[in-house]
C-alpha cells in the first residue's frame, strides 16, 4: 500500500511539473523593433514562463506534456496599460457614474436616482462628467447640485480627474466658502474645485474602509481582465491603496501585475520608507517610484501653456510647481533609486519637466529612464531634447480621439504641430509606451490600438485621421502596449510580449487585429485572459460582424 502511494505521488508531481503547449492558434505580436510577428505555438513551463515561441517547427514532446488545442482561434500577447488609476478604475465601478453624460440634466437624473438608491452614504461620490459633452457646454455649479441633493455632502469628479464640484453641504464640511482663496496651482468657480484647489475638500472626505478599498480592487481587476489587460502602471499610488495591494497578494488575490508609482513625495516616504520595492507575489506588485504633477488638464484649461488659451486670452493654465520645487521633489525620489514619472499636458508644463529631467539626467545618469506622463502638448523646439536626457513618452492615444476638438478650440489652429505627436516622437529615437489613464478613458486597450493606427475615432471621425502623419503602425502600437509599456517600467526581461523566460500572460480575441480595418478593431472582443500560464477570465463571445 505504501509503495502504491509512493508511486501516485510521483505520477501526480510529474503531472503538476509538466510543460504546456498551446497549438492550433493565430498570434499576432510585435517584436523588438515593432515589426508583427506571426507565430503558431507557444510552449510554456509549469512555472508559467514561456519557454519556446513556434513559427510553424514541430515539437518532440515529452510524453507528459500538455496539448491545448486552442481551435484556430486569435492569440495575442496580454496587453499591459502604461498608464492607469487602478484603485480610481474600482472605485468608478461602485460609485456614481458619470460617464457618457450628454447635459447637466442627465448628471442631476443619474445624481437623484443613486442618492434614492443609496439613502444611508454620508458622502456621495462620483466621476466621469465631461461639460464639453453637454448641450450647456458650462462646468456644474454648487447650486446645480444643490438642486437635487442638499442634506448631505456631494462630490463629483471630473472625467479626466482635474476638477472636481461640490454641493454646499460637502463645501461646509470642508470649512470652504464661495469666497475662499483658492491655494497656488488651483481655482475655485462656484462651487468648482480645479486642480490645486480639490484637496481643500478631498483631505475632509473619511477615507474608504479596508472592505471598500478591497472591493473596490477586486472590480478593477475584473474590469481589466475583461479587455485583456494583464498588467498596468498604477499611478498616484497612496498608502491605503498599496496597503489593499498587499492585502490582495497575501490573500493570493492579486489577479493582474501593478507597476505602482506613489503618489507625490508622501506616498514615496510612507509605502517604503523612500525606496522602491523589488517584485512581490510572483511579479504582481512592485513600487518603482514616484508620480509628480506640474499642471492640469486641457478640459479645465488647467495644462500649462507657454501663450494664452486661444479660446480664453487670460490665462496660460496652472503651474504647480517653480523650477526649483519641481526639482527638489524629483531629486527625492531619484536618489532613493526610484524611477520618476511626472505629469505634463500643456506646452509650458513640458518645457519644465523636460528641464527638471535634463538635471536629473547631469546628477543620477540616462539611464533611470525618466518619464514624462501625457507628453500632450508640446513645443516642436523642445522634442528634440527628450532623448539625450533618457526621457521615455508615455502617451494615451484616445486622449488624441477624445480631445481633438477641445484641443483646437483651447489652441488655436497654430500651435498644433506638437499635439499628440507619436510618430515625430518614435522617429527621434525616444521610447513610446502607450496607456489609456483610465478611468479618465476606458480601460479597454483595443480602442487605443484603434486610435495609434488610425488617428480616428471609434466611428472613423475625422476622415483620414487627425494629422494623420502621426499615426503609428499597427506593430508599433502592439510594442507601445506590450513591450514598450514593460520597458517603461523596467520590466521588459519579466513581462509585454511573449519571449522565452517571459511570463505567458496572452489573451485570445474574436479577430485578427492585422487583418481588420481600424474601427473593427476598436470593436475586438476579449474571449480569455491568461496570466502566467493559468486563465484568469473566460467570456462566451460571440466572433462580431
Amino acid at each position: 500500500m505504501t509503495k502504491a502511494f509512493a508511486l501516485a505521488a510521483v505520477l501526480l508531481a510529474s503531472a503538476a511539473n509538466a510543460d504546456t503547449l498551446y497549438n492550433n492558434f493565430n498570434g499576432i505580436q510585435a517584436d523588438a523593433g515593432g515589426r508583427i510577428e506571426r507565430f503558431d505555438g507557444l510552449l510554456v513551463g509549469d512555472d508559467g514562463k514561456v519557454k519556446r515561441v513556434l513559427h510553424g517547427e514541430k515539437l518532440k514532446l515529452a510524453g507528459d506534456t500538455r496539448v491545448v488545442d486552442l481551435g484556430g482561434r486569435v492569440l495575442m500577447p496580454g496587453l499591459i496599460d502604461a498608464h492607469g488609476h487602478v484603485m480610481g478604475l474600482g472605485y468608478a465601478v461602485i460609485q456614481l457614474d458619470l460617464t457618457g453624460t450628454r447635459s447637466l440634466d442627465e448628471l442631476k437624473d443619474r445624481l437623484r436616482k443613486y442618492a434614492a438608491e443609496n439613502p444611508g452614504t454620508g458622502w456621495i461620490l462620483g466621476r466621469g462628467w465631461n461639460q464639453e459633452l453637454w448641450t450647456e457646454k458650462r462646468f456644474p455649479t454648487a447650486a446645480d447640485l444643490d438642486s437635487v441633493v442638499s442634506d448631505r455632502p456631494v462630490w463629483l469628479g471630473r472625467v479626466d480627474g482635474h476638477a472636481s464640484v461640490g454641493n454646499s453641504a460637502a463645501m461646509r464640511a470642508a470649512g470652504v466658502t464661495l469666497q475662499t482663496k483658492a491655494p497656488d496651482g488651483g481655482e475655485i468657480i462656484d462651487g468648482l474645485f480645479v486642480d490645486n484647489a480639490e484637496s481643500l475638500v478631498t483631505r475632509h472626505i473619511p477615507p474608504p474602509d479596508s472592505a471598500t478599498q478591497d472591493k473596490a480592487l477586486a472590480a478593477a481587476q475584473s474590469a481589466m481582465l475583461r479587455v485583456g489587460l494583464v498588467g498596468a502602471a498604477d499611478m498616484g499610488t497612496n498608502k491605503n491603496d498599496w496597503d489593499a495591494m498587499r492585502r490582495a497578494g497575501d490573500s493570493d488575490k492579486l489577479r493582474v501585475r501593478i507597476f505602482s508609482y506613489a503618489s507625490g513625495p508622501d506616498g514615496w516616504r510612507g509605502i517604503n520608507g523612500s525606496k522602491p520595492t523589488g517584485w512581490m507575489y510572483g511579479d504582481r506588485l512592485r513600487l518603482v517610484g514616484t508620480k509628480l504633477y506640474t499642471d492640469g488638464a486641457l478640459g479645465s484649461r488647467g495644462a500649462y501653456l507657454k501663450a494664452p488659451y486661444h479660446d480664453r486670452p487670460d490665462t496660460r493654465g496652472l503651474l504647480f510647481h517653480s523650477d526649483a520645487e519641481l526639482l527638489a521633489q524629483a531629486t527625492e525620489t531619484a536618489q532613493g533609486g526610484g524611477q520618476l514619472a511626472i505629469h505634463a499636458i500643456g506646452d509650458g508644463a513640458n518645457a519644465q519637466v523636460i528641464g527638471t529631467y535634463e538635471k536629473i539626467a547631469s546628477q543620477f545618469g540616462r539611464t533611470g529612464r525618466w518619464r514624462i506622463e501625457h507628453l500632450q502638448i508640446a513645443d516642436p523646439k523642445d522634442l528634440p531634447r527628450l532623448k539625450p536626457a533618457g526621457i521615455v513618452a508615455s502617451m494615451q492615444p484616445t486622449h488624441q480621439t477624445s480631445d481633438r476638438l477641445m484641443a483646437e478650440a483651447r489652441l488655436g489652429p497654430k500651435r498644433l504641430a506638437g499635439a499628440y505627436a507619436w510618430n515625430t516622437i518614435r522617429k527621434i529615437g525616444v521610447p513610446l509606451a502607450f496607456g489609456s489613464d483610465f478611468p479618465v478613458e476606458s480601460p479597454n486597450p483595443f480602442p487605443g490600438l484603434s486610435a495609434a493606427i488610425s488617428r480616428q475615432d471609434p466611428n472613423g471621425r475625422p476622415p483620414g485621421g487627425w494629422r494623420p502623419w502621426e499615426k503609428v503602425t499597427l506593430g508599433q502600437a502592439i510594442h507601445g502596449f506590450t513591450v514598450g509599456a514593460a520597458y517603461a517600467g523596467f520590466a521588459e526581461g519579466r513581462m509585454g510580449g511573449l519571449a522565452p523566460g517571459k511570463w505567458a500572460d496572452f489573451i485570445i480575441v474574436d479577430r485578427d487585429p492585422g487583418s481588420v480595418d481600424p474601427q473593427k478593431l476598436a470593436k475586438t472582443v476579449v474571449l480569455e485572459t491568461w496570466i502566467a500560464g493559468k486563465r484568469e477570465f473566460s467570456a462566451d463571445a460571440q466572433p462580431a460582424n
